[in-house]
Formats: structure tokens, sequence, C-alpha cells
């Protein structure tokens, strides 16, 4: 059983950063993707950014340059750090998972909301 945890979520301000974290635990396959999806109310739910086990790293093209996503393999936690906020970026934020060799199967985080408001 896999179990993801996700922290460091809140309100911020136009142009300031957050930064998030997800933890996994539970039987870790050493081949996966991992990363970060986004749902904003009335909207449907958008890749953020994901990283596989071997390091490529893909991004949305609306948080390119603004957004990192980087990992602690001993710890089995990534990170995003998220730059330049805006409005558009308010949603909640899931961590997700997927395991080599089901790929078609998502394991994903409660959620953690992200609202920038002046």
């Amino acid at each position: 059983q896999v179990h993801l945890v996700e922290s460091g979520g809140g309100s911020v301000q136009p142009g300031g950063p957050l930064r998030l974290s997800c933890t996994a635990s539970g039987s870790i396959a050493t081949t996966y993707i991992m990363g970060w999806y986004r749902q904003a109310p009335g909207k449907p739910r958008e890749l953020v950014a994901i990283r596989t086990s071997g390091g490529f790293t893909n991004y949305a093209d609306s948080v390119k340059g603004r957004f990192s996503l980087s990992r602690d393999n001993a710890k089995s936690t990534i990170f995003l750090d998220m730059a330049s906020l805006n409005a558009d970026d308010t949603a909640v934020y899931y961590c997700n998972l997927r395991l080599w060799p089901n790929y078609d199967f998502n394991y994903w985080g409660q959620g953690t909301q992200v609202t920038v408001s002046s």
C-alpha cells in the first residue's frame, strides 16, 4: 500500500513564493513517475509538473520558468518550489505517483490548497 502526504499549501500574495512537499511511504518501486497536478474550481485537474525516477522532468507551459520540481530520494519526498505566483495558480494541488509497470494506476495525495490573493 502506498500513501502520499502533502504539506506546504496556504495563502500567498501575488508574486510571492511557496513550497509544496510530498512524502511517499509504503511499497515504492525504484522506477516511477511522481509529480503534481492541480484543480481550480470548475476546471478539470491538470498536470503541473512530473519527474521520472530517471530524472526526466516535464512542466506545464503555464508554470515553466516559475516552478521547479526536485526530490530527496533518501526521504522519498518531492518538492515543488513555486515562484511569481499569480491568481491563476490558485487551486488544490495534488501529489501523484505512478509505479512501474502499472503506470495506468494513480496514487493521489489528499490535496493541499494554494490561494494567491492580495
